[in-house]
Order: structure tokens, then C-alpha cells, then sequence
């Protein structure tokens, strides 16, 4: 569960949400629709940087399933496993 702990924090961290704690972030809430956290597309892209930067990932952003993977902090989590070959 670190791994989710760490994302909720980088979500947190590189978009400047204050007034967001890592409390505040279910591992299952939606980050990009109105009944979750509602971020937008300058947020995705803002997150996938760090997302790479953070992990050592490269991520494509011609890949269709890479705004699945950005759906919430478990597929998230699962995708960057996966990437760095510990799922």
C-alpha cells in the first residue's frame, strides 16, 4: 500500500492541491470526473510528468490505454508495477 500512499502524496504535491490531504484521495476515486477529484488535462499532463520523473518511466502519450491506467490511484499503482515488473 506505499506505492498508493506515495502517488495520492505526488498527486497532491505536483498539481498544488493544499487543500487536499492523502486522506481525502480513495485509492478507488475517479481523478478525472466530477465525482472525484476532477482533474483536467493540464493536471494529467502535469502528473504524468512527475509520474515519470518520480518512477523512471516512460510513458507514451500516443497509448490509448494510458488514460486508463491514470483512471485512479489503484490503476495507477497497478500501471507502475506492472512497468517496473513487480505486479
Amino acid at each position: 500500500m506505499q506505492l498508493e500512499q506515495q502517488l495520492k502524496q505526488l498527486i497532491i504535491d505536483s498539481l498544488a492541491l493544499e487543500d487536499i490531504s492523502i486522506e481525502d484521495i480513495e485509492t478507488d476515486t475517479p481523478l478525472f470526473s466530477s465525482e472525484g477529484l476532477g482533474l483536467d488535462s493540464v493536471d494529467a499532463l502535469e502528473l504524468g510528468l512527475a509520474v515519470q520523473k518520480t518512477f523512471g518511466l516512460q510513458l507514451d502519450g500516443e497509448q490509448t490505454q494510458l488514460r486508463d491506467h491514470f483512471e485512479s490511484v489503484a490503476t495507477l499503482a497497478h500501471f507502475i508495477r506492472t512497468q517496473k515488473g513487480e505486479a
